[in-house]
């Protein structure tokens, strides 16, 4: 009866362990997505008229686009 019990803990224990790692790796997914995004906008920001053309974008979209914060889509 008591190795059972042992087996369920440690299997519990186990469970736990890996529900945490997949926590911390879509975390740091999230904040790679964050600073993607950043970067991107920031890049956008820095599109002339006519390069903004090439892409079918306007100068207001592309102000609008990059002020967003990096953790909205």
């Amino acid at each position: 009866m008591m190795r059972s019990t042992a087996m369920a803990v440690a299997t519990a224990a186990g469970s736990a362990g890996r529900a945490l790692a997949d926590i911390g790796a879509n975390a740091f997914a999230l904040l790679c997505l964050a600073f993607a995004r950043s970067r991107q906008r920031r890049a956008l920001a820095e599109l002339d008229e006519r390069l903004l053309r090439d892409i079918g974008r306007t100068a207001e979209e592309a102000r609008r686009e990059a002020a967003k914060p990096a953790w909205r889509g």
